[in-house]
């Protein structure tokens, strides 16, 4: 009897195959971007890249739907798919691969209307941002602690003030 094969893009293709399609579409710095692996970013090879991607599943799932979805872009599966791992999913035989994504990498945070902008603060206070400061500037605390602080001299009145500074008699 013969089975018959589920349509999967990634049925075959070896992880070496696929890595080294996804550098030269992309190349090192989108991946890095995209994908947030410390092999892209810190003297990034194939080499180096497979065997932290052959170690690590949930880090190769990911290179497998950034393939898939990205690269392939193929339609984003249903909830029931998505609990599978990319390489036990199946595509219906209707939905074909398209061009690749265009990704570039995130030179400017400040452009909010980019659609691949990933990463950063959820929260953001947009008074600290156009004044160039941060919003741990504006802390309240900030100005307790100065006024708390504890003087760097000797003070009289404490005992304890210079506990390091005295030498053993």
């Amino acid at each position: 009897m013969i089975e018959v094969q589920k349509n999967n893009p990634l049925h075959g293709l070896k992880l070496e195959v696929l890595l080294t399609e996804l550098v030269e579409h992309y190349g090192w710095e989108v991946l890095a971007d995209s994908l947030r692996f410390n092999c892209f970013t810190s003297n990034p090879s194939i080499k180096s890249s497979l065997k932290f991607l052959r170690k690590t599943p949930w880090a190769r799932e990911k290179l497998e739907g950034f393939y898939l979805y990205k690269y392939k872009r193929l339609p984003k599966p249903d909830d029931v798919e998505y609990e599978l791992p990319p390489r036990d999913r199946t595509v219906p035989l209707e939905q074909k691969p398209r061009t690749p994504a265009v990704i570039t990498v995130r030179t400017d945070s400040s452009d909010a209307d980019a659609p691949e902008v990933k990463g950063g603060s959820a929260y953001k206070d947009s008074s600290a941002s156009k004044s160039g400061s941060s919003y741990k500037d504006k802390s309240p605390y900030k100005s307790a602690l100065k006024e708390n602080s504890v003087s760097q001299d000797k003070d009289a009145s404490d005992a304890w003030s210079g506990w390091r500074n005295k030498s053993k008699d």
